[in-house]
């Protein structure tokens, strides 16, 4: 009786683990479809629109077909670097004292508010630039952009710095101030370069997040038809390219916005790849 009991719970047993791995199994396709839907959309309208020219040369008015993005391409790197410069000091600095002070009232305080811009909507953002850069300066400018950019990677940055410093052993930090370091000295010399592989991956999915946004873009650097370099004139930017192109009424310029789609989409999933890279590698060196 108990040999049949036994065989009966260890069939139900198989066939409910059976059942969820199936479901889990189910939700994991389903989460990557809409991404796979997307890259093969992105390729169909896209792919024919890209050649060297889109890379090299500069927007053409609207009655002559062909041009590029090589303007946009370019100044959305300069905007990029520009919100790096602002966005990874300041939130490495942030996550550090958060993870070195996590109990004390400033530290809850700038927890929460990190967590709270960290959902902030991106237009706001841009609002927020326009009326605290654009407005005093009386134009649009690159640095507008930066900035506005900057300031939304400072979240991730910092609550990933935060988490990896947190995992750090304490046995290092004890060794360290036990051999006479200060405690500055050891989260600089000896907590952060063994937490950098996981802050490198935050610092890369926080560019990977702004790499493409265009809200923030449309009140600060609002676009340029030209090279541009300076920080102190409107710059040109991919997403700023493909929505104007993608709202225009010229056949010419929605093939253009495919591409530079594509291409967007392309700089975003190299990003994270070299961000799965770094963790990877991270992981490797901790475990030797």
């Amino acid at each position: 009786m108990s040999t049949g009991l036994s065989a009966r719970t260890s069939l139900r047993r198989r066939f409910v683990n059976g059942f969820m791995l199936s479901l889990t199994w189910i939700a994991a396709v389903l989460a990557t479809l809409p991404l796979l839907f997307v890259l093969f959309y992105l390729l169909e309208k896209g792919v024919t629109s890209l050649n060297w020219a889109f890379f090299t040369h500069l927007p053409h008015p609207p009655s002559m077909p062909g041009g590029g993005a090589a303007n946009a391409i370019v100044g959305t790197l300069v905007i990029v670097a520009g919100a790096s410069v602002l966005g990874v000091p300041v939130g490495i600095g942030a996550g550090i004292y958060l993870a070195e002070r996590k109990g004390a009232p400033l530290a809850v305080f700038v927890r929460f508010l990190a967590d709270v811009l960290n959902g902030l909507p991106s237009i706001v953002m841009g609002i927020f630039a326009w009326e605290l850069v654009v407005v005093p300066m009386g134009h649009f400018s690159a640095l507008a952009g930066a900035l506005a950019l900057g300031a939304m990677m400072i979240p991730t940055v910092t609550r990933t710095t935060e988490e990896m410093v947190r995992v750090v052993p304490s046995p290092l930090r004890e060794a360290a101030l036990a051999l006479g370091y200060t405690q500055w000295r050891t989260s600089l010399r000896i907590v952060l370069p063994t937490a950098l592989a996981g802050i490198l991956t935050g610092v890369l999915v926080a560019l990977a997040r702004i790499a493409g946004e265009t809200a923030p873009l449309l009140f600060t650097a609002f676009g340029n038809d030209f090279w541009s370099l300076s920080m102190n004139q409107p710059i040109a930017a991919l997403p700023l390219q493909i929505f104007n192109y993608a709202i225009s009424p010229y056949d010419d310029w929605h093939a253009q916005a495919w591409a530079g789609a594509l291409v967007l989409i392309a700089l975003v999933l190299v990003i994270s790849l070299l961000a799965r890279a770094a963790t990877r590698s991270g992981f490797a060196r901790a475990s030797e």
